[in-house]
């Protein structure tokens, strides 16, 4: 039984698959199944045995549907598995090449769990899923996200009126029902104008003017809010650059690519001390003893971890 396989497109229309080893690439060729029927009422023919037969290829696409289901479930915990697995060793010798590989099957794992999201149908988010004896019940419940309490929120009230549909009579409240939406504000690039008002005494004829206002970077637009924000998505979500000239593009701001570099570079040039600070306090950081990792085929590994030194 053939089972959907997952592969990702590249910018060039081929299909490359996520990892290349022989453990995955013979689980990847499971995925990827098109349904080609169609939702629309209106060209159904009223012939009973036409009927019958559209019956039929349903109930047969619906057994497939349901078989690489099953088949991307078993790919998941096979996924899982081994990314726990590869966790445990990524202290090795070949701990670099360990965590790429890690970054990889998370990565077709991800891919695989949309997949799977996709052929589901869609479930009420709860903090606690009821009880219940299906075999849906053993899937992993989707968890409400948890959202801080210092989170802003906002209140829209729906309110049904002064006046009963019905009869006309006067509407009092008696409580409310209450739900919540996560949404997300999208970035928005704006263009800040700092205008420096000239003024002149009336008596002495003395210009007065206030300062122009620091820049993060000395000469450029870029703002500390926008520095912030591409030097985080640079190094900490590793998104390139050409990437955020997209992103920003997108935004209707045309940041050339030698621009965000330039910006890139100066803007570490002006975090150096904070940089070397921060090294400072790592280079003095003090060896504590910790529980040695279980050796690995009979090797037996040392372990250790560092807390900054307290300055007193």
């Amino acid at each position: 039984m053939e089972a959907p396989g997952l592969r990702r497109t590249t910018g060039t229309g081929r299909l490359d698959y996520p990892f290349e080893s022989p453990y995955f690439i013979g689980l990847t060729d499971l995925f990827m199944v098109s349904v080609g029927m169609s939702d629309r009422a209106d060209i159904l023919s009223d012939d009973p045995a036409v009927l019958k037969a559209m019956i039929a290829a349903l109930q047969a696409e619906n057994a497939r549907i349901s078989a690489s289901l099953q088949a991307h479930e078993q790919l998941v915990q096979a996924l899982r598995l081994r990314i726990a697995k590869l966790q445990k060793r990524a202290f090795g010798k070949s701990s670099e090449k360990i965590e790429r590989e890690i970054a990889q099957l998370e990565l077709a794992l991800e891919d695989l769990l949309i997949a799977v999201a996709e052929q589901r149908d869609g479930a009420v988010e709860d903090d606690e899923p009821a009880a219940t004896d299906t075999p849906a019940a053993k899937a992993k419940p989707h968890r409400r996200p948890r959202v801080s309490e210092e989170t802003p929120r906002e209140r829209r009230e729906l309110d049904p009126g002064t006046c009963c549909p019905d009869c006309g009579g006067d509407l009092r409240v008696v409580g409310e029902d209450v739900r919540e939406l996560l949404d997300l504000i999208a970035a928005q690039i704006k263009v800040i104008k700092s205008a420096r008002v000239r003024k002149s005494c009336r008596r002495c004829e003395k210009m007065v003017q206030p300062a122009a206002p620091s820049r993060s970077i000395p000469g450029s637009m870029a703002g500390p809010g926008l520095l912030a924000q591409f030097l985080v998505s640079k190094f900490d979500d590793h998104l390139p650059l050409y990437r955020q000239h997209e992103i920003y593009a997108r935004m209707e701001a045309d940041i050339p690519g030698s621009t965000l570099l330039d910006w890139c570079g100066r803007a570490m040039k002006v975090l150096a001390p904070v940089i070397e600070r921060i090294e400072a306090d790592m280079s003095t950081a003090r060896p504590s003893p910790a529980l040695p990792a279980p050796p690995q085929s009979g090797a037996t590994k040392k372990a250790g971890t560092f807390s900054p030194a307290s300055r007193h």
